[in-house]
């Protein structure tokens, strides 16, 4: 089974298939909070973790001691929004 349509709102996709999203992204599932999601991301331009978490409503992002002050900064995203979308978001970092 493949995902759907990127431009697809996230609330058209079934849970299995957002997991499926999630690891193709190199996202981890935490074993004993499986609605939540770690991912490291390390490039030439930007270093940053976050914390994924797969609400009843939303997404929530926690870009974890990234503010200057070194606190976490959180972003929230309704699953009205595109697959697409919400990637596009989340992976462009805090």
């Amino acid at each position: 089974m493949t995902l759907p349509d990127p431009q697809t709102p996230l609330y058209n996709h079934p849970l299995p298939k957002i997991e499926e999203w999630l690891k193709d992204l190199g996202c981890e599932q935490e074993e004993e909070n499986l609605h939540c999601w770690k991912i490291k991301h390390f490039t030439a331009t930007s270093r940053w973790n976050a914390q994924i978490i797969l609400d009843t409503q939303e997404i929530t992002v926690c870009y974890l001691a990234v503010a200057a002050d070194g606190t976490d900064i959180r972003r929230s995203f309704k699953y009205s929004l595109s697959r697409q979308d919400i990637e596009d978001a989340v992976f462009s970092g805090p």
